[in-house]
């Protein structure tokens, strides 16, 4: 029997998604794919009698959702800074670059108020501000105290761990690899906490190539939102080269990182195609496409149901779907509903691991909310 999705709670993105967390379905990636496994079950044999547009046959057999997927408890957190800003202060609320890599989310904060900047210097003097989750350097903390700006800091807490440990490692005399992608955010302001003492590793190749100074020790830190395994291979390397480097006291990749990548590694055994909603811009949703594409599963990422393409699932029996921690769960809904009108009822969870982590507000934002009040 089918499942209904449950109703929204409320109109607020943050608050929908909790309610929605137990509905249905995300979409997949872009890019070349692999060699494609022939269907598990010979195809779409299977018939199911629709009124829907399908008479005859469903598109697939059966659609599983990878759990757990969507917003992580840093996402949460950051869309609620700025909504809640935006009922303490009024609009125009500012944010400085996106507040998270999901076009849905930025566009529905716009509608609210919410004005997205590059720079500090669009924001009028004193001006509210919101630091969005990716953090910042503290170049840009100093611009924006310079403008006497209100601001507010939604830096993910796990990503303000690794700026920490940047600062302390330069400050007791480490060189620093920092295995990342270069221009994302988080990446930018990890080096600003310490740029003289960092040198950036993006790959396997990198980590053979690079050249760390010999009269000093050394550490090494990452990016909170990289693929697991090419981390682990770019670590072995520099270890491998410099076996006195320093390891971080907890592995800096994100709990949410984690736990998407390992859900989708147990969720492409059982299907011939993976969906994955997410941004293009967004990190951790492009590794959950590398992930079934390391399994030799054909995985496209799409930002809703509306760039699904039914020809990616022409010869397949089981699709699987997932959604990146920026991407409202409200989306994977919508891919659920866009299957179910294409003569799919047999839509249903994969995995058992519910997560339970909740970061609290920005000092900011509570200490406003105290003098409000």
């Amino acid at each position: 029997m089918r499942r209904p999705a449950p109703p929204l709670a409320s109109s607020s993105l943050g608050d929908a998604n909790r309610a929605a967390y137990l509905a249905l379905l995300p979409a997949v990636s872009i890019w070349e794919s692999p060699p494609r496994r022939p269907p598990r079950s010979g195809g779409l044999s299977h018939t199911l009698f629709t009124n829907r547009g399908y008479p005859g046959r469903a598109l697939v057999r059966r659609v599983l959702l990878a759990t757990p997927r969507g917003f992580c408890a840093g996402v949460e957190r950051a869309v609620e800074t700025v909504e809640r800003a935006l009922g303490l202060y009024g609009a125009p609320v500012y944010v400085r670059k996106q507040i998270v890599h999901n076009r849905h989310v930025v566009d529905e904060l716009q509608r609210q108020g919410a004005v997205f900047v590059d720079s500090v210097d669009e924001v009028p003097v004193g001006g509210p501000l919101v630091f969005s989750a990716h953090g910042v350097a503290p170049a840009v903390r100093d611009a924006a105290d310079a403008r006497r700006l209100e601001t507010i800091d939604a830096t993910c807490p796990l990503v303000t761990k690794v700026h920490t440990q940047a600062r302390r490692y330069a400050d007791a005399g480490y060189a620093i690899a920092f295995v990342g992608h270069g221009g994302h955010e988080e990446v930018e302001g990890t080096t600003g906490e310490a740029p003289d003492a960092i040198t950036l590793v993006e790959s396997v190749e990198g980590a053979r190539a690079v050249q760390l100074p010999d009269d000093r020790p050394l550490a090494y830190i990452t990016q909170t939102t990289l693929s697991i395994d090419e981390t682990r291979e770019i670590v072995d390397v520099l270890r491998a080269r410099y076996p006195q480097i320093v390891a971080p006291a907890k592995e800096d990749i994100c709990y949410a990182t984690t736990n998407r990548q390992r859900a989708v590694k147990e969720l492409v055994d059982e299907c011939d195609v993976l969906l994955v909603i997410g941004s293009r811009n967004s990190s951790n949703s492009k590794r959950l496409v590398e992930v079934a594409h390391a399994a030799g599963v054909d995985a496209h990422l799409v930002d809703d149901a509306g760039e699904i393409d039914e020809r990616w699932l022409e010869d397949a029996d089981t699709a699987g779907l997932t959604s990146g921690a920026s991407a409202p769960e409200r989306l994977v809904r919508d891919v659920c509903e866009w299957f179910r009108a294409r003569g799919v009822d047999d839509i249903s969870e994969h995995g058992s691991e519910r997560e339970d982590v909740v970061f609290r507000l920005p000092v900011e934002l509570r200490r406003a909310q105290r003098s409000a009040a």
